[in-house]
């Protein structure tokens, strides 16, 4: 069905093809098959805000990690109608997987920086109730703030031209933060008291570069001494992010950006694999 290997996305030498194209997630299901059925809200967004034509391509994910071109041929009202012309891997997600902790923040901070670390490549949010969190209960997480943090990570992937979403997992207190990062990766934790152990010292002194890292953010006014003491029984590593006091919707992007360029995972890819 797809037999053609290439180092980029082709572009036809017919039909209406952007050098960017618009990129969705999308049910597995649709894309099982070359010929691709596209219903539900996403007709109207192609339609009326789109205004995508037949032979127009677009780019549909089904968070696999490939990316499939398709070529519409049809556009009705009620569904938009394409086949499969490429299918290529995804060469955006990062090697190394980093999960943030996040302590959840004031109004629509903790909004941000799921689209910002989306954009940035970090693989997973972990939502976490601290000693000095604005909320103190997990019930103050409703089922409709979480659905709209999921529209964010999925705008934000599609934007960034991500292969697959991110995770965003339920909220957590502190304790139960801390023993689920103790199963596996460099757990490290900022804090504005280390003077010794900066990021760049720990991930140099590694045998090896990490596969996954475990970041740790507090919330405004950050963790408290107690919190440090018990996440350091689990494993976690204080860490200092330089002289300067970071805000607690910025310290976990820089520090994941600082990880990323590090390891090497900011460089850019010249290649794509394709069937």
């Amino acid at each position: 069905m797809w037999d053609q290997v290439q180092t980029s996305h082709p572009i036809p030498s017919e039909g209406r093809v952007s050098l960017i194209m618009h990129r969705f997630f999308v049910p597995a299901s649709w894309l099982e098959k070359e010929q691709v059925t596209i219903t539900g809200t996403l007709v109207h967004r192609l339609r009326n805000v789109l205004r995508v034509k037949s032979r127009d391509h677009i780019i549909l994910l089904d968070n696999s990690g490939w990316e499939h071109q398709v070529e519409i041929a049809n556009v009705s009202s009620q569904r938009i109608e394409g086949r499969i012309v490429h299918k290529f891997l995804a060469t955006a997600e990062p090697r190394t997987k980093i999960s943030l902790y996040q302590a959840v923040l004031k109004l629509n901070k903790f909004e941000w920086v799921l689209q910002k670390g989306t954009q940035l490549g970090i693989v997973g949010f972990v939502p976490m109730i601290s000693e000095r969190c604005v909320i103190g209960s997990l019930e103050d997480i409703s089922k409709t703030k979480t659905e709209r943090w999921c529209r964010i990570l999925m705008e934000a992937a599609e934007q960034s031209r991500r292969g697959r979403l991110p995770t965003l997992r339920p909220a957590v207190l502190f304790p139960t933060a801390c023993e689920d990062a103790a199963r596996g990766g460099l757990t490290l934790i900022p804090w504005e008291e280390e003077r010794e152990q900066s990021l760049r010292s720990i991930l140099r002194a590694a045998e090896r570069p990490p596969f996954s890292i475990n970041l740790f953010i507090g919330p405004e006014g950050g963790f408290t001494r107690q919190e440090l003491t018990q996440a350091q029984r689990y494993g976690a590593i204080p860490i200092t992010l330089g002289p300067r006091i970071l805000r607690a919707e910025t310290a976990g992007l820089v520090a994941a950006a600082a990880i990323l360029y590090e390891l090497g995972d900011l460089e850019s890819s010249d290649s794509e694999s394709t069937v």
